[in-house]
């Protein structure tokens, strides 16, 4: 899947990414400020949850739960690493076992740990409004 996108049309890709994506783990590739975590957000309301959703830069992780109060994601942002050792110590095998989706942004920073079974998201940045997704299925 290749898109060009604007930031009002994010709803619409958000929507296309959970269709087409093969796996529930989404690894998102970008420059810093290319809208990695607008589209996780995007995604995660369209998934059923009510909470507005923000990065986990200084947190590492976020969850994301629907108003029932079941779990649907976690959104790891692993800029702040300087280890990949830092994940395993923070139990990222543990969140991987659970039946959610699961987005990470800068999965370079744990290339050993990533799962298998994992779609790559590569935004591109095209001009200040426009974006370009690619979707590996």
């Amino acid at each position: 899947m290749n898109i060009t996108y604007t930031e009002n049309e994010i709803d619409k890709i958000a929507k296309k990414v959970i269709e087409k994506a093969p796996h529930k783990t989404l690894l998102f590739h970008a420059a810093m400020g290319a809208g990695k975590t607008t589209l996780i957000k995007a995604i995660v309301k369209n998934l059923g949850v009510t909470a507005p959703g923000n990065s986990p830069t200084f947190g590492i992780v976020n969850e994301y739960d629907n108003e029932k109060g079941d779990l649907i994601a976690f959104h790891f942002d692993f800029y702040r690493l300087n280890d990949e050792m830092e994940a395993l110590d923070m139990g990222f095998e543990d969140y991987l076992n659970q039946d959610a989706w699961i987005f990470i942004e800068w999965p370079n920073k744990i290339e050993s740990f990533l799962p298998e079974h994992s779609t790559n998201i590569h935004i591109e940045i095209i001009d200040m409004q426009t974006r370009r997704i690619k979707m590996d299925l």
